[in-house]
């Protein structure tokens, strides 16, 4: 946890998104990434005192603990700045492997990314800054912006109340990071840094290569580092549950096949089902308790609603009234507009949201996040039940 007593001492004087400059000691995560290394770069260019932090995430081989670990060391001795690891190898087993697994088991589909950035990340890397006393900010590569509020112009939304500091999209939205960083606090935005937030994709590899960094043109990672470290999802999956065979049933009743384990579906899912019909079929349901996987035809996935829990605030105000909300299912589709409704007493902290779309939506997914934006402003996320 973090030391709430040290943490009010720390004021939000430095921000590189407001280009205000009085802190100048930052603490930046190195994956071994172009984007980190950049980032560090960046930073250590407009005269911050930089130190890199990279951490061990997981035993043996993968991006996260072998070459991921000497690329970074290796860029921090090219800048002249100290490189530190953590091993973090016990709370990224806690907080996400045994999480993941679990959230499987019971039929969802999980976001390993946010779990990681939630609970391992940002936490190791602020404790580790705020131990260190003299650092008292924190930077990664992600594509993201923070922003005061008082400085955004025409911010006319009656409906919210806007927090002091908001999360926005990244300048370029091809390559935008918001979605995974819901569950920030306000705390953690006041000490964070995005050196890239304002940047293009083709932009960075340009400044990485006119720094000469050695990361320049480092193939860049499209898989979680659980697919990288695992070979594929499937054999995490393979790895951490017991297979358990169970019927693949049609929506009318009829059985059409078997399968090894519901953790191996995702509602939506098309491929890979295994079985013959018509037309073609996808996952609409996963039943934990019998071991049924139902399929159905697309018409089928179409759904108006979904319920939300575990809603953190990023940049609002829980609100207690009904709000007008884009909402973001996945990471790769496109926002949707729709309507936010509190459930639960007015009086009363509210522990769930229904989320009514526009249009009906495919593949409304348990377990993954629904993040919630107001035009380049990320509202607040939370999991689809």
């Amino acid at each position: 946890m973090l030391n709430t007593q040290k943490d009010k001492k720390l004021e939000n004087c430095f921000s590189t998104n407001n280009k205000t400059f009085k802190k100048k000691n930052i603490i930046v995560g190195l994956s071994g990434g172009v984007d980190s290394s950049l980032s560090a770069a960046l930073l250590i260019e407009n005269g911050w005192n930089v130190e890199g932090l990279t951490l061990w995430l997981m035993k043996g081989q993968g991006s996260c603990c072998s070459e991921g670990l000497v690329d970074a060391a290796g860029l921090c001795e090219d800048l002249g700045i100290h490189h530190e690891i953590i091993d973090s190898r016990a709370i990224f087993e806690r907080e996400v492997i045994k999480k993941t697994t679990e959230s499987y088991e019971k039929g969802f589909t999980p976001l390993p990314c946010s779990m990681c950035n939630k609970n391992v990340k940002f936490e190791e890397m602020l404790n580790y800054a705020i131990n260190k006393k003299e650092f008292t900010h924190i930077a990664t590569g992600h594509y993201a912006r923070i922003k005061k509020s008082s400085t955004i112009e025409n911010l006319d939304c009656k409906d919210l109340k806007f927090k002091d500091l908001l999360l926005l999209r990244g300048a370029d939205r091809n390559k935008d990071q918001s979605y995974f960083l819901y569950s920030l606090s306000q705390e953690v935005l006041s000490r964070l840094e995005f050196p890239l937030g304002e940047m293009k994709k083709e932009e960075t590899r340009k400044e990485a290569l006119r720094l000469g960094l050695r990361t320049a043109q480092k193939q860049e990672s499209q898989d979680l580092c659980l697919v990288e470290h695992y070979g594929s999802m499937q054999r995490f999956i393979d790895k951490h549950i017991e297979p358990k065979e169970g019927k693949i049933v049609h929506l009318n009743g009829e059985v059409l096949g078997t399968h090894n384990g519901i953790q191996h579906f995702t509602v939506g899912q098309r491929k890979g089902l295994g079985i013959a019909w018509p037309e073609p079929l996808y996952v609409k349901g996963l039943d934990k308790e019998k071991n049924i996987v139902f399929v159905a035809n697309k018409s089928n996935l179409l759904k108006k609603e979904a319920i939300i829990s575990k809603v953190n605030w990023v940049s609002i105000e829980e609100p207690k009234q009904e709000i007008e909300v884009e909402a973001q299912i996945r990471y790769r589709s496109h926002p949707v507009k729709g309507t936010l409704i509190p459930l639960g007493k007015s009086d009363t902290p509210t522990k769930s949201f229904k989320l009514i779309f526009k249009e009906n939506q495919s593949s409304v997914t348990p377990g993954q996040a629904a993040v919630l934006y107001r035009g380049e402003i990320l509202l607040g996320g939370g999991l689809i039940n």
